[in-house]
């Protein structure tokens, strides 16, 4: 238990490991106050004792209940509940901001992680887990976890206290409190041990469930157009049940040590009560002292009962944080590059390879993209195309050869600075859910109005921004739902625009765009591509034929290069390709 504590403060960072220590002290003080009630008590009670006759021999303040005692009774009761108000307003603050701050820091440590992690990780990773980890796993943190630690020690910081006055007043009462509470650590032991066996379970369950939920509100349109709903309903319904059943077993299985946990306290305050009786009779220490000891064991027996009903949560807690880890601790793309300005933008892959996983993808490539040049790489589906532009990008680390950038190798470029070089237009743009002036300055965050709207001018979206009810405050949908796939492209050549990146990525940008749009995007890169350096991967003709240079992929490896003429001459795969476009151009119904 205090293994995990200590591994939360750590987690926590400096800055709030700082503030929880200083709340475990305050918690001291703060329970040091509410004795001040214990010891007021006591004051009155022998003072009524006195009065009765009972215990005079025994009474420290040798005389009834007077103004005198009953002024300092109030003194004390005040002083203990402004301390405590006072203390534990201080206490319960540093415990807050430290539990968000924590929560908050994490996730923005997870965010700045996932920008260097190779593209495998989410390969590796759905949406959902990453998106649980940052939010329920998160919480747990922030706000669980807190309240967990601080109540966990807070009882065990009163349960010391009160036991040390227990044994200043008799060490026997003292040795059956200490033994009670033995006996409670050990069932709450096992209780732990249980919990650790269905905890992690219960924590996958929770991000399985957040991953099908997503999955099945971002694929629903696709779910109705192949009539998968029931087949869909069944998968996210089985998740919902199978997180059901594991809550269910979690409870099911603690719950026999809580009721354990109870009865150990029932019965050892029962004892407790009745050995103080017996020893007040005995003539052990007077009557007040026994009515003390008993409402100090009711109190004790609470604090023991508290700590109890949280320790369960530890393992949850960790977890948790095992969950943050697993992304914190991922190995990334090391970023100790300098801020690198290129003399120029040339690109010169060098005996390239390059693999996911096991699989080969690239296999010793070697190519030149001159500054300020249109070069067009094709192949069959998985032959690499993609890939080499993520490897040019840095989206991943080559496994063996070197990449450079205006005669530097990319790696010696700092992440920020490298990516000042590239702009990319995808053939699923993904758009955020705000407005149509935010989306495109994603491109440029500092930028003008007037620039956005000579973006969108150039980007030939200007026009049905402006026939939308809210123009460019307008908010799209999550990835642009509510405008159609070429409006959705013109944005995203905008954004690129503003970016004014001197190096343009195309992927497949026009693969998916209906004719009416063609000739409106057509203009939108011709605006995009001027005098900027285009890596374009394209299947249309009238895209690849104009290129300064063909790179044609084959199984992981450039089988051919060079202009659109010369290419249809050496009768390759090039040749064969076109043929085949003009063949099924040809087709007419």
């Amino acid at each position: 238990m205090f293994k995990e504590i200590y591994r939360f403060f750590k987690f926590s960072g400096k800055e709030n490991e700082k503030r929880f220590w200083t709340s475990v002290a305050l918690e001291f003080v703060i329970s040091m106050f509410s004795r001040l009630r214990f010891i007021a008590a006591y004051i009155l009670i022998e003072g009524i004792c006195y009065e009765m006759g009972l215990g005079q021999n025994a009474a420290i303040m040798k005389e009834g209940v007077t103004w005198n005692r009953f002024w300092l009774i109030c003194i004390l009761l005040l002083v203990s509940v402004v301390g405590m108000i006072v203390f534990k307003c201080i206490s319960q603050m540093k415990q807050t901001v430290g539990g968000y701050t924590t929560a908050c820091g994490k996730r923005m440590e997870i965010a700045l992680k996932l920008r260097y992690l190779p593209m495998g990780f989410y390969n590796k990773n759905s949406l959902g887990n990453i998106t649980s980890v940052t939010t329920n796993t998160m919480e747990v943190i922030g706000n669980i976890a807190t309240r967990v630690v601080m109540v966990l020690l807070d009882g065990i910081v009163n349960t010391l206290v009160l036991l040390a006055l227990m044994f200043v007043y008799n060490y026997k009462v003292g040795l059956v409190v200490t033994g009670i509470l033995l006996v409670f650590i050990f069932i709450n032991y096992l209780r732990q041990v249980v919990a650790r066996k269905i905890s992690k379970r219960k924590i996958d369950a929770d991000q399985k469930l957040v991953s099908d939920v997503l999955e099945y509100t971002e694929g629903i349109s696709e779910v109705k157009n192949y009539n998968m709903i029931k087949s869909a309903n069944d998968s996210l319904n089985a998740s919902v049940e199978e997180n059901r059943k594991v809550s269910t077993k979690m409870e099911l299985l603690i719950g026999p040590f809580e009721a354990l946990s109870e009865i150990a306290l029932q019965v050892g305050s029962v004892f407790l009560v009745l050995l103080s009786i017996i020893l007040t009779f005995s003539g052990e220490f007077s009557i007040a002292v026994g009515i003390a000891l008993i409402l100090m064991s009711l109190v004790v027996f609470n604090e023991i009962k508290a700590s109890g009903t949280y320790s369960s949560l530890l393992r949850a807690m960790s977890e948790a944080m095992d969950k943050a880890e697993d992304i914190l601790n991922q190995k990334d793309m090391k970023d100790e590059g300098e801020n690198i300005n290129p003399q120029n933008k040339d690109i010169v892959l060098k005996d390239v390879s390059f693999s996911y996983d096991k699989k080969m993808v690239l296999d010793d490539v070697s190519l030149t993209i001159k500054e300020k040049t249109m070069v067009a790489i094709i192949g069959p589906s998985g032959s690499g195309k993609t890939t080499v532009c993520k490897l040019i990008a840095r989206f991943f680390d080559v496994d063996k050869g070197e990449i450079s950038l205006g005669g530097t190798n990319i790696k010696d470029y700092s992440v920020n600075s490298l990516m000042k070089n590239f702009s990319f237009v995808f053939q699923n743009v993904y758009l955020f859910n705000d407005t149509i002036k935010n989306n495109i300055k994603f491109g440029k965050d500092n930028a003008t109005d007037e620039e956005v709207i000579e973006a969108a001018k150039k980007a030939c979206c200007h026009d049905f921004i402006m026939s939308l009810p809210n123009g460019y405050d307008t908010v799209l949908d999550d990835g642009g739902g509510n405008i159609s796939g070429g409006e959705k492209q013109r944005i995203s050549i905008a954004r690129a625009m503003l970016k004014d990146a001197p190096i343009i990525i195309l992927d497949e940008a026009t693969a998916n765009i209906d004719p009416e749009n063609e000739s409106l995007l057509t203009d939108a890169f011709n605006n995009l591509t001027k005098d900027k350096t285009v890596i374009m991967i394209a299947h249309k003709l009238n895209t690849v034929k104009h290129a300064d240079n063909i790179f044609v992929l084959d199984n992981g490896k450039i089988v051919e290069s060079g202009k659109h003429d010369e290419l249809i001459k050496n009768n390759g795969i090039y040749s064969r390709f076109i043929k085949e476009k003009e063949e099924i151009a040809g087709w007419k119904l």
